[in-house]
């Protein structure tokens, strides 16, 4: 087990613990899972690349799996459009953006304070979280079409 993946098992145990929820190797194989590869994959793509290396687990076990971590506080469910849930282990401020020509989403980085009050929330609201997606075409696309 290397650096990497000894970070993400601790990082996962502990928040389960936390929540009080059970430290299962397939909860800690979602969530490194999602930690590697930050493309924010479908729960069915995660499926698949888990069952590379473990034929025997289920995709209702990665729904259970990333039902945990979301309810920890490790994951976040990221929807666009009318599409499959996605889902992203980056859990600092950010948003998403939307790459509507190959369908990539990429986390951009966000100050949350700073946009809430931008936003003009009313007096005695308070933001916790902002969970916005911006849709568009990537640089990748943007300059194949320019070509």
């Amino acid at each position: 087990m290397n650096v990497d993946d000894r970070k993400a098992t601790a990082t996962v145990n502990q928040h389960l613990a936390a929540s009080g929820l059970r430290r299962t190797p397939q909860r800690q194989q979602v969530y490194k899972a999602l930690v590697a590869h930050p493309d924010h994959p479908t729960a069915e793509q995660l499926f698949l690349r888990i069952k590379q290396t473990t034929p025997k687990i289920s995709l209702a076990t990665v729904y259970n799996c990333l039902d945990a971590l979301i309810a920890c506080g490790l994951v976040r469910q990221v929807a666009v459009d009318r599409g499959a849930a996605r889902f992203c282990a980056n859990m600092d401020e950010h948003f998403h953006f939307h790459c509507e020509s190959c369908n990539s989403i990429t986390d951009m980085p966000l100050k949350g304070a700073a946009l809430a009050r931008k936003l003009g929330l009313p007096r005695g609201f308070q933001a916790r979280r902002l969970d916005m997606t911006v849709h568009g075409t990537c640089r990748t696309c943007s300059a194949r079409v320019r070509a």
